[in-house]
């Protein structure tokens, strides 16, 4: 067990928030994570209040919360409001400025958490309120930047510390076992979100070549491209990109980008298709480096369970690297 500003805040056994990833992060694998210790988030993605309202009733009577794409969310501000009436314990805020929705998620005092890929986000984050700021590193799968973990969360730990020391903070991107934890910590991180490592489990909503995909995958197999976001048609900035397995489709269209815009209506097609039919090649497998640390897909809890024992065994026996002077 290991005890931070986080857990205490929040009521958490262990400092683990599970990452709201669309589609994968479903009410099930919210559930899970909440009932090993941590706090499991449901993953609003582009908006279906059918979807959503279904994974709530699957995640049961367990605290958990819900993640948002902000760009979209806004598009549908009634999804807020749907998600707010399932009492969840947090409400995360990711990609474009948190401002406009912030303040009807701490008017019904539910924590709010804003996740951020540069210190100038994480400033606005502050500015507009945030109980959590999620420092995230280009590491990570799915949507993200260019900032690594490694240098990111430190300099908003101290941002943090020196306009908001009430303000908690969790790092994310690249962490997948009980070494991302303590590193994490050692950062000035109160707890982590957990992506990829969770999204390898049995309770993600993922198709079983997906996941087949991912164990054959090493850190080196991923690649950060937009290509994905024009086949689907979907509208995401330019400075937002996501980390994926390469693949055929990749193959055929990173790099192309212009000819693939002639054809969006055919590709939007086939992709969904694909997407549908959990075809690894000619969609896209969401997954961050740290892919190249999962070795089989397992429960959530047994995952959770072994990360928090390795991180403690770690911080325990970090003295031994500090030496009294001869």
């Amino acid at each position: 067990m290991l005890k931070t500003r986080l857990t205490e805040r929040l009521g958490l056994s262990h400092p683990i928030i599970s990452a709201p990833m669309a589609f994968a992060a479903g009410g099930r694998l919210a559930a899970a994570v909440s009932a090993a210790g941590g706090l499991g988030l449901i993953g609003g993605g582009y908006g279906d209040a059918d979807w959503l309202e279904g994974e709530f009733r699957a995640a049961g009577s367990q605290p958990v919360g819900c993640g948002f794409i902000t760009w979209s969310l806004r598009k549908q501000p009634a999804l807020l409001d749907l998600a707010l009436s399932k009492h969840p314990k947090a409400i995360l805020l990711s990609f474009d400025d948190p401002a406009p929705l912030a303040e009807r998620v701490r008017q019904r005092g539910v924590t709010l958490m804003c996740q951020v890929q540069t210190r100038r986000d994480a400033e606005r984050a502050i500015q507009c309120g945030a109980d959590v700021i999620v420092a995230q590193g280009g590491e990570a799968g799915g949507h993200g930047e260019k900032r690594a973990t490694m240098t990111l969360v430190p300099e908003v730990a101290d941002l943090i510390a020196k306009t908001s020391p009430e303000t908690l903070l969790c790092a994310a991107g690249g962490i997948g076992d009980g070494r991302g934890i303590a590193a994490a910590l050692m950062l000035g991180a109160d707890g982590v979100m957990i992506g990829s490592r969770l999204w390898a489990s049995h309770e993600a909503n993922v198709s079983e070549g997906m996941h087949q995909a991912a164990l054959k995958a090493s850190g080196d197999d991923t690649i950060r491209s937009q290509v994905m976001d024009l086949a689907r048609k979907l509208p995401w900035r330019t400075r937002y990109s996501a980390r994926v397995l390469k693949n055929q489709f990749i193959e055929r269209w990173h790099g192309h980008e212009a000819e693939l815009m002639t054809v969006a209506d055919e590709e939007a097609a086939k992709y969904r298709k694909a997407w549908a039919d959990g075809d690894p090649e000619k969609s896209n497998t969401f997954v961050g480096e740290v892919v190249g640390l999962i070795r089989k897909i397992e429960p959530t809890g047994e995952i959770i369970q072994r990360m928090v024992q390795e991180a403690s065994l770690l911080l325990q026996s970090s003295s031994k690297y500090v030496v009294s002077k001869p």
